[in-house]
């Protein structure tokens, strides 16, 4: 096999770097860097760790078996694809929400276009729209490897410049976490919400490593499917330290702290760049935030679309016609765009509100869809040597526990 085509087998690992490279990153990291310094840096990195084995699921089921994790879900029972749908159903519009309003600051801050916030949001999902609608799998994969790579070589430049030239701290604006103030909790909920993305991407990831293969015209080997996953999920836990970096260095210690309207944070989250490489960086920079983001926005919008659609197809038999396919993606694409612009436009415009309701979310359903995508790597359709065993089989189930420990506490002392 050639070199060309051995990197034609990476792509769904990247994608899902995609997915995962926005909100989490550009806005909490950013966050939590800014408002406590590297005190949470540990908590990043202890997150990102614990939830490894949950996210590998997606490519160690599709790669075991051609299928994806909602077909693992079926065969588990109906109910189980119900609780995806439902769970999905409830989540799409705030998620989609969430990320639309960041990605409109930016845009805004790149063009100097001067309009509502929820206004841009609404027309960056219609221009979303459009894309997918003419764009498939191959698109996705193609863009995505340029956008990554673009933003990673930026945002290490900015980082090395930050430690240079580092900004001048006033210990009065300080600020210590504290485990005893209910508003350092709720933050601690939200960062690793989406940290470093929500769980429903394990499953969105088995969709792409489907649509992968059939690209490919074969089943990608497991352990090259799980290596194309390792690049992306520790190369965005590389990225998350970066941007909790660079808000510690340039931000904390000083008067500025994270703006809550979008379009703020956009200049700060920019500034944070130009300051160490230079005005000159701006539109490089600018560009590249707002490509990432979009870049999100794009991913998120088709990945909802098309797993509530291979839902449908599982769940009801007359719509497992060939026929049927392209109708039911533009039914729920069309359905998470107007759910989503309802929201924006009547409900949520706070950035920072919108972010950590979506996040808080994400943080207490995670341990269901956990316990689901185990039951489904274990199930007899799967090759036993593509199921968990040994140590890897108890990191699974403890980072499982833990992760049903917290949401319970969160529930009983959180709120």
């Amino acid at each position: 096999m050639s070199l060309k085509d051995k990197l034609g087998l990476f792509g769904p690992g990247l994608l899902y770097a995609g997915a995962a490279v926005g909100v989490s990153h550009l806005v909490q990291s950013t966050r939590a860097g800014a408002e406590f310094g590297f005190q949470l840096v540990a908590i990043v990195l202890l997150v990102n760790m614990l939830k490894y084995p949950i996210f590998e699921a997606g490519p160690r089921y599709a790669a075991a078996t051609g299928r994806t994790l909602l077909d693992g879900y079926r065969s588990i029972g109906a109910w189980a694809v119900w609780v995806y749908v439902l769970l999905s159903s409830f989540t799409m519009f705030i998620v989609m929400g969430a990320i639309s309003i960041v990605t409109a600051g930016l845009f805004m801050q790149l063009t100097g276009i001067d309009i509502e916030i929820p206004t841009m949001a609404m027309l960056l999902l219609f221009l979303s729209v459009l894309i997918l609608g003419f764009g498939h799998y191959s698109t996705l994969d193609q863009l995505m490897k340029l956008i990554i790579i673009t933003l990673t070589i930026s945002t290490l430049f900015a980082l090395i410049f930050s430690v240079l030239e580092p900004v001048e701290k006033q210990a009065a604006f300080e600020n210590t976490f504290n485990l005893s103030d209910h508003a350092h909790i709720l933050f601690l909920v939200a960062l690793i919400g989406w940290m470093p993305a929500p769980v429903d991407i394990s499953i969105w990831h088995s969709i792409w490593s489907v649509s992968k293969n059939k690209e490919q015209g074969y089943r990608i080997p497991l352990s090259q499917a799980l290596l194309d996953f390792k690049i992306g999920y520790w190369g965005t836990t590389l990225l998350a330290v970066c941007f909790l970096a660079l808000g510690a260095l340039i931000m904390y210690g000083t008067p500025e702290s994270p703006a809550p309207n979008s379009t703020e944070f956009a200049k700060q989250f920019i500034n944070l760049y130009t300051i160490n490489l230079g005005q000159w960086a701006f539109p490089f920079i600018a560009l590249a935030a707002f490509t990432t983001m979009f870049s999100t926005l794009l991913t998120c919008l088709d990945a909802y679309p098309r797993t509530l659609r291979r839902s449908t197809e599982i769940l009801i038999t007359k719509y497992q016609s060939s026929r049927y396919h392209n109708g039911l993606y533009w039914f729920w694409l069309l359905l998470t765009v107007s759910g989503t612009t309802v929201l924006l436009h009547f409900y949520l415009r706070d950035m920072r509100a919108m972010v950590d309701l979506a996040t808080t979310i994400s943080f207490i359903l995670a341990p269901v869809l956990a316990i689901l995508n185990y039951i489904a790597l274990h199930h007899p359709q799967v090759p036993d040597d593509a199921k968990l065993s040994g140590a890897f089989k108890y990191f699974y189930l403890t980072s499982t526990g833990l992760l049903i420990a917290f949401s319970l506490l969160f529930l009983l002392y959180g709120t």
